[in-house]
């Protein structure tokens, strides 16, 4: 990794590199795939453009569309560039930081949109309109970048002008250098994850409360139930990119001289697998967005069946 000062730089040998890269891109390609498929499903069907629980999941699978394209984009550039301008390094991590907070910020307003729908049906479609969910997208977007656009702000107003323009490895604490910074992150970081845990708790046990209550069909209960769970699992799974750091001195200490193989083993786990599950949480597990998207598998294997033919 990178390092100054005293600090020994440490890189891989090509066909490392090359190895590393070339995985994550084919994943990288993989996801974007799915992900693509997900997005046009959901904008060439007029029917999922007036229900919040698909718009705030399109939000969700583009917001991590986006979020992988740009961390993927770093560590490639970072393997033939290896330094770059403070300037677009502040960018890139910017955007990074804010899709990633972006997320379980996301995932807590999906959990309670199934919540007010099985527990409060009656008032759903008053409370949990189109244009409701377009605001609460906002406020996703205000909760996530506010917090970490100061830090932009306290470099700006504690490093001299010529800083932007030197090269460094991109990392967070290279960029963001003032020690304040980093308990004021922590401090974020502890305060989020309580507020969107105990959130999908919450949510979770009234959903339970209301099956057991239910005498009639309890299948789509059964399901809010189950979608739930499985955005806790996403979350726990998005929250290891704030423990990951201590998580990886740990690792370093304990297995000397292997940094750089436990930096690429703690990306792919932390920030790449965990993007894996939303389009299966509604893209695979929803009946109505698969039989859409079943149909536009189907519609470009035939596409594809006729152009053969002729």
């Amino acid at each position: 990794m990178n390092s100054t000062g005293t600090q020994v730089l440490l890189r891989d040998t090509f066909a490392t590199a090359f190895a590393k890269n070339f995985i994550l891109v084919v994943v990288w390609l993989i996801l974007s795939y799915i992900n693509g498929s997900v997005v046009a499903t959901f904008f060439s069907n007029q029917i999922f453009y007036e229900d919040p629980r698909y718009i705030l999941f399109i939000h969700m699978v583009i917001n991590d569309a986006v979020q992988l394209t740009v961390t993927v984009a770093l560590f490639v550039v970072s393997y033939i560039y290896y330094t770059i301008s403070v300037s677009v390094c502040a960018g890139f991590i910017l955007v990074a930081v804010f899709t990633t907070r972006n997320t379980p910020v996301n995932l807590a307003g999906m959990a309670i949109e199934r919540y007010i729908a099985v527990c409060d049906p009656l008032h759903h479609s008053q409370i949990c309109t189109v244009r409701c969910t377009y605001i609460l997208i906002g406020l996703i977007w205000l909760i996530s970048v506010v917090p970490d656009i100061t830090d932009l702000f306290v470099t700006l107003a504690t490093e001299p002008l010529s800083f932007f323009y030197t090269s460094v490895f991109c990392l967070r604490q290279n960029v963001f250098k003032d020690p304040v910074l980093l308990y004021k992150r922590q401090a974020f970081d502890a305060f989020y994850f309580s507020l969107v845990f105990f959130t999908l708790v919450y949510t979770y046990v009234r959903v339970i409360l209301a099956a057991h209550a239910m005498s009639i069909d309890k299948t789509p209960v059964h399901r809010a139930r189950n979608t739930i769970l499985l955005h806790g699992a996403q979350l726990l799974m998005c929250m290891l990119s704030y423990i990951y750091p201590s998580v990886e001195v740990f690792l370093n200490i304990r297995f000397p001289g292997h940094s750089l193989e436990i930096r690429y083993a703690n990306y792919l786990i932390v920030y790449i697998l965990p993007r894996f599950l939303s389009p299966i949480i509604y893209g695979v597990r929803d009946e109505k967005f698969r039989k859409y998207l079943k149909r536009y598998f189907v519609f470009s294997q035939n596409k594809v069946k006729r152009s053969v033919e002729n």
